[in-house]
């Protein structure tokens, strides 16, 4: 187990590793210190690893981000980051999307178990996952707009995928609150399930994951990921290429 200060922990157990936002006295608010964190389980994932379950201890995924990064004077201040030279500024906050984007990794299926809010960054590290179990007490928001904000944890692209640009406009620029079932008929969450279900269900998901041959669901993953920017004849090709590559591997002439 790898505990950090910072208000995130990681847990790993055989292949699948946990994380775990535990400021539960906040909701789970999230601080430049906990990306930094997130940032470095990146590195620390032993090999094995093959799921990732995100989660929030407590009532709540995650609050969002903690208001008190907004009006503070330290390093990690908006006032600081305002203060940088505008590519020092553009390097910080990609420092930031790297907590999420690392979850975007091909070896890795990644799950948020979401409980309670999950709004802002919060909604942002939901949609960072492959897969999201809600809770049916879960409310999502991307409420940056209400600060003046623009989502910038590299949520507004994977809102697009899922639910098309019309509604993921509106859901931006309102800062409106989504129910679970709401979440559900957009295609933002994979299952709803009662909130005394959520950890079962997560569990019996990343079973389920773990059931199947590593390489193939890498490979499925991969040709899913990137199917939206490839034309038919293209994604096709990608199809053959990838089976080639398991048919060699299955039949003992992989490199």
């Amino acid at each position: 187990m790898v505990t950090a200060d910072s208000g995130v922990r990681l847990e790993c157990d055989g292949p699948v590793a946990t994380v775990t936002l535990c400021r539960p006295d906040v909701l789970n608010a999230q601080t430049p210190a906990m990306w930094r964190a997130m940032r470095e389980f990146a590195r620390d994932l032993p090999g094995n690893v093959r799921v990732v379950v995100v989660r929030g201890e407590g009532r709540a995924f995650s609050a969002g981000l903690d208001r008190a990064v907004v009006g503070a004077t330290g390093p990690d201040s908006f006032a600081a980051l305002a203060g940088l030279p505008p590519e020092q500024a553009a390097d910080r906050i990609a420092e930031f999307q790297a907590a999420f984007t690392w979850l975007h990794r091909p070896d890795l299926i990644s799950v948020a178990a979401v409980q309670g809010h999950a709004i802002g960054a919060g909604f942002q590290l939901a949609l960072a996952c492959d897969l999201r179990v809600l809770a049916d007490d879960a409310s999502l928001a991307m409420a940056e707009v209400t600060l003046g904000l623009v989502p910038d944890l590299a949520g507004t692209k994977r809102l697009v995928d899922l639910v098309g640009y019309a509604r993921a406009l509106e859901v931006c620029v309102t800062g409106r609150r989504l129910d679970a079932a709401e979440a559900a008929r957009m295609g933002l969450a994979t299952v709803v399930v009662p909130a005394a279900e959520l950890d079962n269900t997560v569990g019996d998901l990343a079973a389920a994951v773990l059931a199947g041959d590593r390489n193939a669901v890498i490979e499925i993953k991969a040709l899913l990921a990137g199917a939206a920017g490839r034309s038919p004849s293209d994604q096709q090709r990608a199809e053959r290429e990838a089976q080639m590559r398991r048919i060699g591997e299955l039949a003992g002439h992989g490199e």
